[in-house]
């Protein structure tokens, strides 16, 4: 059995901020494998997973929902026992690649899997058969950029990134566009690639807030965005504007219950952290570095209560 890894965790207060910053489990995968980091900087599960995870979800049943290749969505045990498993293949005039950047378990038990490539949201029953296909409209098509992150909505609609086309759209469960908003270059020029230098609109993510809004996480655009139904930009996050941080790719969103922010800062070079909690009034309280277990490529992960039961952080109030 290999030793627990230790986490160089890096906890940033603002001035007022509460005298106890808050502490995580950080479940996420990187350098080959998914793990589950306690407060404690400990690893307290693990399982091989060799491909680069765009999604990632601790389900209620205490089961975790994992991208374990590039078409390919697994439900495991804590146990590590395999209990459901989805692979996309190419469907319709697809006739090339598919590939999966995001995956939902929803309240009825089935999944929804967004396949890009193929153009399509799919709603997966427990036998792996489809039950529901939502087409997507599709600028640029390509099989690696089709979609990010895409997530269900309460409302029956879903929320899609689609970073080819740089765009976040909101569509009906027929495939109609209800709501979009395009990312800019705010009159910078483009340099593609996922580092601090490049710059583009490839959208990553995106969550609903209870108000309407719409919280983006601008990929390579190196922004958090608050933008209202009318598209008005009413917050946002520049790439230098917390001390001591730069963004990179930006990636993984949690809206907490008190406002708050969680920012997957993916790409972002050694110095920098993984992830960060920032207030509306742009106070870092917690930051994660930990090169150790995870590296650069850390692109998707989910936040969990410090103790007790595995426990999504988003739900708790």
């Amino acid at each position: 059995m290999r030793p627990l890894l230790v986490a160089v965790i890096t906890l940033s207060l603002a001035a007022g901020a509460a005298a106890d910053p808050p502490a995580y489990r950080v479940l996420a995968q990187d350098k080959g494998h998914v793990a589950l980091v306690g407060k404690d900087g400990k690893v307290e599960w693990e399982v091989e997973c060799k491909y680069n995870s765009h999604d990632i979800h601790l389900l209620p049943n205490g089961n975790l929902l994992l991208h374990t290749g590039p078409a390919t969505v697994t439900e495991m045990t804590p146990a590590k026992e395999v209990v459901w498993r989805y692979e996309a293949k190419p469907a319709g005039a697809n006739k090339g690649r598919v590939e999966v950047h995001a995956f939902q378990r929803l309240p009825d038990g089935t999944t929804m899997v967004a396949e890009s490539g193929n153009r399509r949201i799919v709603e997966v029953d427990k036998a792996g058969k489809i039950v529901r296909e939502v087409p997507l409209s599709v600028k640029r098509p390509d099989a690696h950029r089709d979609t990010r992150m895409v997530r269900k909505l309460a409302s029956g609609n879903y929320l899609v990134c689609q970073e080819g086309d740089g765009l976040v759209r909101e569509y009906d469960p027929t495939g109609k566009t209800v709501w979009e908003y395009a990312l800019d270059l705010g009159g910078r020029k483009e340099a593609p690639g996922h580092g601090p230098e490049s710059y583009g609109t490839s959208v990553y993510g995106a969550v609903r807030l209870a108000n309407g809004n719409t919280v983006i996480a601008g990929g390579n655009n190196h922004r958090v965005l608050e933008v209202d139904r009318a598209g008005k930009v009413v917050w946002s996050l520049d790439q230098k504007e917390l001390p001591g941080i730069t963004l990179a790719w930006v990636t993984t969103l949690h809206a907490l219950p008190n406002g708050n922010l969680i920012v997957g800062n993916c790409h972002a070079g050694p110095d920098q952290p993984q992830l960060f909690e920032v207030t509306r009034d742009k106070k870092v309280v917690w930051s994660f570095r930990n090169r150790n277990v995870f590296g650069d490529n850390t692109a998707t992960s989910q936040v969990l209560t410090s103790d007790g039961p595995w426990r999504a952080v988003e739900g708790i109030r």
